[in-house]
């Protein structure tokens, strides 16, 4: 596609300021620069030293950290833009790119936004009057209630009538902010109440819908594009069943499975669903596609996708520029029977967040954030990386815990399906807990790898995404044998004396080192997973290896390890040749290969500190974050696991529970309250203490 503008064009600008941060941010000007156009970057004081600052042409200050008194303050966005001349504004997704104040705001300045008009927002913001115009529409809805009435009585007895389970949904959100699956009557009110409480907080708006809530549908959204000229196009369709929290976490384009006689008719659907509202710009129509090859009409979002790269690798298309050149006044660049889908794409959504602790937000500095093609040896062009950070960077507690988007290219699902095993394993990320190795076990799941999807995919498979997964002998000799080479090369001294390797005066190198899970490091008694004991030989530089766990006894193993370029090594025991990814993070120790991730800590056996360690409280605050409730009042006897207090940290909601049966003794903290992370948040007695 040419990078040249339309001379006929009636809305031409030179200086675009792009309203958000992290990698969208990165993404919308790295298209603009190459268009030729200057970039003007915003931002808070916590993100002043931020990527998105960095690489902007030039950076104007908001204000504070939160959100409000910053990104989302449109009076200070409209001034930063007239202040730095700016002729439009991208808003990316997120914060002010769906709001319609925000959208007459930058008409009234002279200012071009880079999306639909104000009354194509209001259309599909309230999800209740969306539900109407698409009946009138004729395009088919999940049976639900969509209704002003907000009662809270109304809403129970509707759900009633459409039978469980329901989803309830606010009807100003999106993101799987205020969004809850009620499973019964019984549990109904106290999810109405929290859904409210995340709505009014992230939208300043608690109306509420309730739909049908289907058990095995597919989540399939179809990309669509008009102009101001009356086209309207659609560039095929993205999947995106995989969703933990109803927020994504893979996505592919091509959806599979799809005949082309269903992929024009919900095409079409979501083409004539964007006219019926006067769209112009990019927008996405969701459905939910059923297994019986019915689809219903979810949502649309007015705005730029998350997961748009999938789009751009099977079209050949850049979407930023399409709006771009739409909010030019220009035409759309293609029509419909111009447009071609080539191969298969997946995008991975990397979040600072634990997976295996549900998902808990991370926040940290980032000691390394790389992608080792060479080492890997992928293809740059089949392989992206979408991210707003570096190495360096600090992970902040006031925004979305999203750090980058990982995104291939393959000539068929397959193929595609391996470069994103390779390339995830090739991903070097110290210093922030993040959900990589969680991606890596969906991306090799049998149900995966077979297209059997649907948007409970993590729940249906739970009992093998979240195992216990015990490190095998190869994996246990292998982080130990890097750990012996990291001893050698630490060596200071040439006096056998100040060595740390393992020297012995009248024999070979001999090192015993205990592996445990990085979880349990710190732990006064941590549960070893395995002792090795490590011999060298200096002869041919090799190691003996023996490997003694729980339900492990090796024999002695020939080790050796070659470093390759990058972060690869190839490490050989008894004569198999294997190629990893390696990571050293003080004494973490990250393997990374297609198959999956393991994590282990080590510790020389002698240098194992017995000392008494005070154990971590299980009631403290996990990060930094906001008292939302106090559930249960001091001194009300409660059994283990009930709900006793709800905090609130990167925009969604988190339970602290009752470790057992007992009672608080105290809430050091009062609703509203600011919180950091490790401060005590619940004063516990267990009972009969």
């Amino acid at each position: 596609m040419s990078s040249t503008f339309d001379s006929t064009a009636s809305a031409r600008f030179d200086t675009l300021l792009v309203a958000n941060r992290g990698e969208i941010a990165c993404r919308v000007m790295r298209t603009a620069r190459r268009m030729g156009l200057r970039t003007v970057a915003v931002y808070s004081d916590a993100d002043e030293g931020a990527r998105h600052v960095r690489e902007a042409d030039e950076a104007i200050r908001l204000g504070p950290a939160a959100a409000r008194e910053s990104y989302l303050d449109v009076a200070r966005v409209i001034a930063a833009a007239e202040r730095s001349g700016a002729g439009a504004i991208h808003p990316g997704y997120g914060f002010l790119s769906e709001n319609g104040d925000f959208v007459r705001a930058c008409v009234e300045a002279g200012i071009i936004f880079v999306g639909p008009p104000a009354a194509s927002i209001a259309a599909m913001g309230d999800k209740s009057a969306a539900k109407a115009r698409m009946m009138d529409a004729g395009v088919p809805l999940v049976p639900g209630y969509h209704g002003n009435d907000q009662d809270d009585a109304l809403l129970r007895r509707e759900a009633d009538a459409i039978g469980y389970p329901v989803l309830l949904k606010a009807s100003a959100g999106g993101g799987g902010k205020g969004m809850r699956v009620v499973e019964d009557g019984d549990a109904f009110q106290a999810a109405l109440d929290g859904c409210r409480r995340e709505s009014r907080a992230s939208f300043n708006d608690d109306r509420m819908l309730i739909e049908k809530y289907l058990t095995q549908p597919r989540h399939v959204e179809v990309q669509v594009f008009c102009d101001s000229h009356g086209n309207g196009v659609y560039l095929f369709e993205r999947d995106c069943s995989v969703q933990r929290r109803h927020q994504k976490v893979l996505e592919e384009a091509p959806a599979p499975g799809m005949s082309d006689a269903l992929r024009s008719e919900m095409g079409e659907a979501a083409v004539r669903a964007a006219k019926e509202i006067g769209y112009v710009g990019a927008g996405t129509v969701e459905f939910l596609l059923d297994v019986d090859g019915s689809f219903y009409f979810m949502e649309m979002n007015t705005r730029l996708q998350v997961e748009h790269p999938v789009t751009e690798m099977i079209t050949g298309q850049d979407l930023v520029e399409w709006q771009l050149r739409v909010a030019m006044g220009e035409s759309l660049p293609l029509a419909q029977d111009e447009l071609t889908i080539d191969g298969h794409s997946f995008e991975a959504r990397l979040y600072a967040e634990d997976a295996d602790n549900d998902f808990l937000p991370a926040t940290g500095r980032l000691s390394r954030f790389a992608l080792d093609l060479v080492g890997a040896d992928l293809d740059a062009d089949r392989v992206r990386l979408d991210s707003g950070v570096e190495s360096g960077d600090s992970v902040s507690m006031h925004y979305d815990p999203m750090l980058a988007k990982l995104i291939v290219h393959g000539a068929d699902r397959a193929s595609a399906l391996a470069t994103l095993n390779r390339a995830l394993a090739a991903l070097d990320v110290q210093g922030v807990v993040t959900n990589r190795g969680f991606l890596q076990r969906l991306a090799t799941h049998p149900a995966f790898q077979a297209a059997d999807l649907d948007t409970r995919f993590i729940e249906r498979h739970g009992d093998s995404l979240f195992a216990d997964r015990r490190a095998d002998r190869d994996s246990l000799a292998s982080a130990a044998l890097i750990a012996l080479h990291q001893l050698a090369r630490e060596s200071e001294s040439d006096s056998p004396w100040d060595r740390h390797d393992g020297f012995r005066l009248n024999g070979p190198r001999s090192i015993r080192i205990s592996l445990c899970d990085p979880r349990d490091a710190q732990s006064p008694e941590p549960e070893s997973l395995a002792v090795v004991e490590g011999t060298h030989r200096a002869s041919d530089d090799a190691w003996q290896l023996s490997v003694r766990g729980a339900d492990i006894d090796t024999a002695p193993l020939s080790a050796t390890l070659t470093e390759l370029p990058g972060d690869a090594v190839a490490i050989t025991l008894d004569g198999h040749r294997r190629r990893l990814q390696a990571r050293r993070d003080g004494n973490e120790i990250v393997l990374a290969s297609p198959q999956g991730e393991t994590r282990l800590y080590w510790r020389r056996i002698d240098a194992i500190d017995h000392g008494q360690r005070e154990t971590e409280s299980t009631l403290t605050a996990p990060m930094h974050g906001t008292v939302v409730a106090l559930l249960v009042e001091p001194g009300q006897p409660v059994e283990k696991g009930s709900a006793l207090m709800v905090m609130e940290a990167m925009k969604m909601e988190h339970t602290l529970s009752a470790p057992s049966d007992g009672q608080v003794a105290s809430f050091p903290f009062s609703a509203g309250d600011t919180v950091g992370q490790g401060d005590v948040l619940v004063e516990f007695a267990p009972e009969g203490e």
